[in-house]
């Protein structure tokens, strides 16, 4: 390989790592402390790349899950990230008696799959009573 090939290969794996980083950093659950508020569970990875990760998002202040979506997505877009949205659903969260309850489905996105969501929820919970159903309430 010559000198130039080493530098720009040396180079794309800097920028790779960078962004692998950048992934890294990028935290798997931010939901609001109390309430019971819709989610999204959604995939993000690095652009033109197949390093990714599934994180959990929720809030009250959405209406409706695409609000979420259109939030996330371009924050992770300035990070050099791209994301596809898995489902969605709702979460109550008990933060006195420590509980998280997963449950429903989005209209616009589908059903995320609940088990997933709490899985990466006890990541962030991990003293919390976490439970999932397929019911809508």
């Amino acid at each position: 390989m010559s000198d130039t090939m080493l530098s720009v290969s040396s180079a794309l794996t800097k920028a790779t790592d960078t962004m692998a980083d950048a992934l890294a950093k990028i935290p798997v659950v931010e939901i609001d402390p109390e309430g019971t508020f819709k989610y999204i569970l959604l995939r993000v990875k690095v652009k033109d790349g197949e390093v990714h990760k599934d994180i959990v998002r929720g809030t009250k202040s959405a209406e409706y899950h695409n609000h979420i979506f259109e939030k996330v997505n371009p924050a992770m877009e300035a990070l050099g990230m791209e994301c596809k949205c898995l489902g969605g659903g709702k979460i109550e969260h008990n933060s006195k008696e420590k509980k998280l309850k997963v449950f429903g489905e989005s209209t616009a996105f589908g059903k995320a799959d609940h088990s997933v969501s709490v899985e990466k929820l006890k990541s962030a919970y991990s003293d919390y009573e976490i439970t999932w159903s397929d019911d809508k309430k």
